[in-house]
């Protein structure tokens, strides 16, 4: 029998290290990951629970500069949309100066869908509750931001946008279901602290006031 690794006390605070500096990247250089690196960040991302084993997750690289504009100008599109229903002009404006994507810069796109009906897992354990197949997909996002922040490359989520209009432009099957578009890349300003808390958007709050006891 196997026996299972020993994560010691340097490893510990190691990844609570990794933890305090994975970061929502939205400010990328614009060099090139190594070749093989975004295979890699895949391959890390494929070992993330799932519901049933059911591997969920579908990823789509974007690779065409047309579809990359298109992308973004969507995007854009979106952030003025959700700037206009802020209804304090302070906020409004504060809002206006926070860059919310790297799709004109970051080296690589990639598309993560989760597939509603996967032939993986034969139904094993979301009978009733289907979402926990999406629950899956995003369980292989935060596999692949841990890995990515481990090799010093920053993922940016941007999720200000309309899905199904996303999910048309890259043109895949109709069961599969928009999770996440991401940006990857090398970060222009790697930083511990989340942006839009620097920028004075949102802090951390206490962990307390998020746990109940009953």
């Amino acid at each position: 029998m196997t026996q299972p690794p020993i994560f010691d006390a340097r490893f510990t605070e190691q990844f609570n290290q990794l933890l305090d500096w994975r970061r929502d990247v939205r400010h990328f250089q614009t060099n090139l990951l190594p070749p093989g690196t975004l295979d890699a960040l895949l391959a890390a991302a494929a070992r993330a629970p799932s519901v049933g084993n059911a591997q969920p997750w579908r990823f789509v690289r974007l690779r065409t500069p047309q579809l990359r504009d298109t992308l973004a100008a969507h995007v854009d599109a979106a952030n003025n949309e959700a700037a206009a229903r802020i209804t304090d002009p302070e906020r409004r404006a504060h809002y206006a100066t926070l860059k919310l994507h790297g799709l004109r810069e970051a080296p690589d796109l990639l598309a993560v869908f989760s597939d509603e009906t996967p032939a993986a897992g034969h139904g094993l354990g979301r009978a009733t509750m289907a979402e926990t197949l999406r629950y899956s997909t995003v369980m292989a996002i935060h596999t692949l931001w841990l890995a990515a922040r481990i090799r010093g490359i920053g993922v940016g989520w941007v999720s200000i946008l309309d899905p199904a209009t996303v999910t048309a432009m890259i043109d895949v099957p109709a069961h599969w279901t928009l999770v996440a578009l991401l940006c990857i890349g090398y970060p222009a300003e790697p930083s511990d602290t989340p942006e839009l808390e620097r920028r004075g958007w949102q802090a951390r709050e206490p962990l307390a006031d998020r746990i109940l006891h009953r």
